[in-house]
Protein backbone atom coordinates (compact mmCIF):
# COMPACT_ATOMS: atom_id res chain seq x y z
CA UNK A 1 0.00 0.00 0.00
CA UNK A 2 1.33 3.47 -0.96
CA UNK A 3 0.60 5.93 2.09
CA UNK A 4 -0.32 9.54 0.47
CA UNK A 5 2.93 12.00 0.71
CA UNK A 6 2.96 15.28 2.92
CA UNK A 7 4.73 18.22 3.58
CA UNK A 8 7.12 16.61 6.18
CA UNK A 9 10.47 15.23 5.94
CA UNK A 10 10.24 11.16 5.10
CA UNK A 11 10.64 8.96 8.03
CA UNK A 12 11.79 5.56 7.59
CA UNK A 13 8.70 3.97 9.75
CA UNK A 14 7.97 0.37 11.52
CA UNK A 15 5.03 -0.54 9.76
CA UNK A 16 2.96 -3.87 9.73
CA UNK A 17 0.82 -5.52 7.80
CA UNK A 18 -2.16 -6.79 9.24
CA UNK A 19 -4.51 -7.99 6.50
CA UNK A 20 -3.93 -6.50 3.10
CA UNK A 21 -5.86 -3.28 3.49
CA UNK A 22 -4.90 -3.11 7.69
CA UNK A 23 -1.63 -1.75 8.47
CA UNK A 24 -0.26 -0.60 11.75
CA UNK A 25 2.29 1.76 12.53
CA UNK A 26 5.18 2.07 15.58
CA UNK A 27 4.48 4.78 17.59
CA UNK A 28 7.79 6.31 19.36
CA UNK A 29 5.97 7.88 21.81
CA UNK A 30 3.39 5.07 23.25
CA UNK A 31 6.17 2.73 22.17
CA UNK A 32 3.87 0.28 20.63
CA UNK A 33 2.22 -0.17 17.14
CA UNK A 34 -1.37 1.51 16.58
CA UNK A 35 -3.67 1.12 13.66
CA UNK A 36 -2.52 3.26 10.57
CA UNK A 37 -5.46 5.96 9.39
CA UNK A 38 -4.56 8.82 7.33
CA UNK A 39 -4.60 11.10 10.67
CA UNK A 40 -2.13 8.67 12.25
CA UNK A 41 0.05 9.37 9.40
CA UNK A 42 0.07 12.77 9.59
CA UNK A 43 0.18 12.64 13.76
CA UNK A 44 3.91 9.84 12.85
CA UNK A 45 5.13 12.64 10.82
CA UNK A 46 4.64 15.35 12.97
CA UNK A 47 5.97 13.67 15.93
CA UNK A 48 9.24 12.62 14.19
CA UNK A 49 9.43 15.85 12.67
CA UNK A 50 8.80 17.74 16.64
CA UNK A 51 11.39 15.38 17.95
CA UNK A 52 14.79 15.55 14.63
CA UNK A 53 13.93 18.55 13.35
CA UNK A 54 12.44 21.05 16.31
CA UNK A 55 14.13 19.44 19.00
CA UNK A 56 11.63 18.84 21.17
CA UNK A 57 12.12 15.80 23.71
CA UNK A 58 10.06 13.10 22.98
CA UNK A 59 9.07 12.66 26.78
CA UNK A 60 7.93 15.88 26.59
CA UNK A 61 5.09 15.40 24.06
CA UNK A 62 1.98 13.44 25.39
CA UNK A 63 -0.61 11.62 22.71
CA UNK A 64 -4.24 11.88 22.79
CA UNK A 65 -4.14 13.44 26.07
CA UNK A 66 -7.81 13.57 27.78
CA UNK A 67 -9.49 16.44 28.85
CA UNK A 68 -12.39 17.61 30.18
CA UNK A 69 -14.31 20.31 27.69
CA UNK A 70 -18.05 21.29 28.72
CA UNK A 71 -18.28 18.01 30.62
CA UNK A 72 -17.33 15.93 27.69
CA UNK A 73 -14.20 13.71 27.68
CA UNK A 74 -12.17 14.90 24.66
CA UNK A 75 -8.63 13.73 23.62
CA UNK A 76 -5.80 15.92 21.72
CA UNK A 77 -3.53 14.68 19.39
CA UNK A 78 -0.78 15.65 20.29
CA UNK A 79 0.81 18.27 23.28
CA UNK A 80 3.94 19.41 23.84
CA UNK A 81 5.16 20.16 27.35
CA UNK A 82 7.93 22.09 28.95
CA UNK A 83 10.97 21.21 31.06
CA UNK A 84 8.38 21.58 34.04
CA UNK A 85 5.42 19.92 32.46
CA UNK A 86 3.78 23.30 31.39
CA UNK A 87 1.79 22.75 28.36
CA UNK A 88 2.69 24.79 25.38
CA UNK A 89 1.39 23.42 22.48
CA UNK A 90 -1.36 21.74 21.17
CA UNK A 91 -1.20 20.28 18.01
CA UNK A 92 -4.53 18.85 16.03
CA UNK A 93 -4.02 16.72 12.90
CA UNK A 94 -6.32 16.10 10.38
CA UNK A 95 -6.46 13.53 7.38
CA UNK A 96 -4.69 14.57 4.17
CA UNK A 97 -7.91 14.85 2.57
CA UNK A 98 -9.76 17.20 5.26
CA UNK A 99 -9.77 21.12 4.83
CA UNK A 100 -8.15 23.08 7.23
CA UNK A 101 -11.32 24.99 8.08
CA UNK A 102 -13.32 26.77 10.77
CA UNK A 103 -14.07 23.59 12.12
CA UNK A 104 -10.67 22.47 12.63
CA UNK A 105 -9.87 25.98 14.45
CA UNK A 106 -12.77 25.69 16.77
CA UNK A 107 -11.71 22.43 17.86
CA UNK A 108 -8.13 23.45 18.80
CA UNK A 109 -9.65 26.45 20.72
CA UNK A 110 -11.68 24.37 22.37
CA UNK A 111 -8.88 22.57 23.78
CA UNK A 112 -6.67 25.34 24.48
CA UNK A 113 -9.66 26.47 26.36
CA UNK A 114 -8.77 24.12 28.87
CA UNK A 115 -5.22 24.16 28.40
CA UNK A 116 -4.76 27.83 28.00
CA UNK A 117 -1.80 27.34 25.98
CA UNK A 118 0.70 29.89 23.90
CA UNK A 119 1.00 27.96 20.89
CA UNK A 120 -1.67 25.88 18.27
CA UNK A 121 -0.83 23.58 15.62
CA UNK A 122 -3.32 22.47 13.04
CA UNK A 123 -1.89 20.10 10.54
CA UNK A 124 -3.46 17.83 7.52
CA UNK A 125 0.13 17.25 6.85
CA UNK A 126 0.19 19.41 3.47
CA UNK A 127 -0.82 22.64 5.39
CA UNK A 128 -0.30 23.61 8.53
CA UNK A 129 -1.07 26.69 10.72
CA UNK A 130 0.49 27.52 13.51
CA UNK A 131 -0.44 30.22 15.92
CA UNK A 132 1.35 32.03 18.74
CA UNK A 133 -1.22 33.51 21.78
CA UNK A 134 0.33 36.90 22.92
CA UNK A 135 -2.13 38.81 25.20
CA UNK A 136 -5.27 39.05 23.32
CA UNK A 137 -3.46 38.86 20.06
CA UNK A 138 -3.33 35.68 17.48
CA UNK A 139 -0.17 35.10 15.19
CA UNK A 140 -0.09 33.13 12.47
CA UNK A 141 3.25 31.85 12.31
CA UNK A 142 5.28 31.25 9.13
CA UNK A 143 7.15 28.27 10.79
CA UNK A 144 6.95 25.82 13.55
CA UNK A 145 9.00 26.99 16.38
CA UNK A 146 11.61 24.78 17.59
CA UNK A 147 12.00 23.72 21.50
CA UNK A 148 13.98 26.47 22.44
CA UNK A 149 11.42 29.18 21.13
CA UNK A 150 8.02 27.47 22.60
CA UNK A 151 9.87 27.39 25.78
CA UNK A 152 10.95 30.76 25.81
Amino acid sequence: MRFPSINFPSVDFRIKKITDFEFEIFDIIRKKFVALTPEEWVRQHIIHFLINHKSVPASLISVEKQILFNGMKRRTDLVVYSNKLNPLLIIECKEPNVDLNQNAMNQIYHYNSVLAVPYLLVSNGLKHICIKHEANNALILKDIPNFEELSS
